[in-house]
């Protein structure tokens, strides 16, 4: 992961890393991994997503809010309430990495410095997504499923990505499939 971090960091400042990838990809465990080595913020799109049919409304949250936004931010869905909640506002001077689905979008692209799609066949996708929120998510699977579907044929983020990641293994681990080292 040290030289996907250089070569992060050669792209330039301020620092802002998209990674999307379809739920159970290991979006939040490798995100998680790269903000520690960037020393980044790190900011999950399942913290502003308004509700399970939510996933264009954040990816354009984050264009709006806290990729354009002046000052930059992001506003936290309150899950349980069913309803907007606080303000966040990162801080500038740091780097961050948002990580979500709907994070790489067109107009999302354009405003960071790196983008990944991470990748997983459907099977080991699906299985890790029910063995991290079992049956609060199956009840929801198909209908998630449909929106990133309509995302990725809209917005085609794995060819907006710099780096496309197969994670089938293991998200902490992976292997990347566009020729750049990642350990």
């Amino acid at each position: 992961m040290d030289s996907l971090v250089e070569w992060i960091l050669r792209h330039g400042r301020p620092v802002r890393v998209l990674v999307d990838g379809r739920s159970g990809s290991g979006k939040t465990t490798f995100a998680a991994g790269l903000a520690r080595r960037l020393d980044a913020e790190l900011i999950h799109l399942d913290s502003i997503y308004p509700g399970w049919s939510g996933l264009e409304e954040a990816s354009r949250h984050v264009h709006d809010e806290l990729l354009t936004g002046n000052p930059a931010r992001w506003r936290r869905w309150d899950w349980e309430a069913d309803a907007p909640a606080e303000w966040h506002m990162p801080n500038p001077e740091r780097a961050w990495v948002i990580e979500g689905c709907g994070a790489l979008s067109w107009d999302n692209r354009l405003q960071a410095s790196f983008a990944i799609w991470l990748d997983a066949p459907d099977e080991v996708r699906h299985r890790r997504a029910l063995e991290r929120d079992g049956e609060l998510f199956a009840a929801h699977w198909q209908m998630w499923a449909d929106q990133e579907r309509e995302f990725i044929d809209r917005e085609h983020p794995q060819e907006l990505a710099d780096l496309v990641l197969d994670t089938r293994h293991d998200p902490s681990l992976v292997s990347a499939r566009r020729g750049a080292s990642t350990e």
